[in-house]
């Protein structure tokens, strides 16, 4: 009962958490630069000032689909922060240029998150199934408890993805923030919205390492149990 309070306890955390960065985003979209700069022609500029001349800004479909992806080295802004030219697209657009820094700086934390990336798709979409199979083999055979075990490492993968992921992208924002504010691209209220939007773009990351950690403590605590 006390897990399913604490998971309720998260999920609400998270509603509301996405919820207040969603109509934060909304808001500063009013906020229009006196820079004019669209988040495209931003995003650019801060990987020129970086001397990044390998990496292509481009549009992508839908909505805060935003990533920057290493392997083709592209910054993929979503179509409303490519081509808008306000606070939310300038956080936003800013935000991934910091990942492309981070990998052309070879920063540890993403350099350690990239190497995860193709255990944890494959762990993350299995450990959940394999603790089943074990806590349902435990009431017939020793060998449920080791599957267990098994699923319960491969869920700790995720765990461990969503923790390193969490020093990845405050660092993404502070050097998005630095960039901004050393080379006078915002003005003060700009900024202010800047700051603000990714602050709450942060914490979503927090709630949802918590609630993976949360997950992996309630199966552990499901499969020592069993085994008392």
């Amino acid at each position: 009962m006390e897990f399913y309070i604490l998971m309720g306890v998260i999920a609400l955390v998270s509603w509301l958490v996405s919820s207040r960065l969603k109509s934060k985003f909304e808001h500063y979209s009013k906020v229009h630069l006196r820079n004019g700069m669209s988040g495209a022609e931003i995003a650019q500029k801060m990987l020129e000032d970086h001397g990044i001349y390998d990496v292509k800004v481009i549009s992508t479909p839908g909505r805060l689909t935003d990533h920057y992806n290493p392997v083709d080295k592209t910054v993929n802004l979503s179509e409303a922060v490519y081509n808008q030219r306000n606070a939310a697209a300038a956080a936003v657009a800013a935000h991934e240029v910091g990942h492309a820094v981070q990998h052309a700086t070879a920063y540890q934390w993403l350099t350690m998150r990239s190497k995860l990336v193709p255990v944890v798709s494959v762990a993350s979409g299995m450990s959940q199934w394999v603790i089943i199979g074990g806590l349902v083999l435990m009431a017939t055979s020793n060998i449920g408890f080791t599957v267990a075990l098994i699923g319960l490492g491969l869920m700790s993968l995720g765990v461990l993805f969503s923790f390193i992921t969490l020093p990845v992208e405050y660092d993404a924002s502070n050097r998005a923030l630095v960039w901004l504010k050393t080379k006078g691209m915002l003005g003060q209220q700009e900024m202010e919205g800047t700051q603000d939007s990714l602050k709450w773009a942060a914490r979503t990351y927090v709630v949802a390492a918590l609630g993976a950690l949360a997950t992996l403590v309630y199966y552990a605590y499901l499969i020592l149990g069993r085994r008392d």
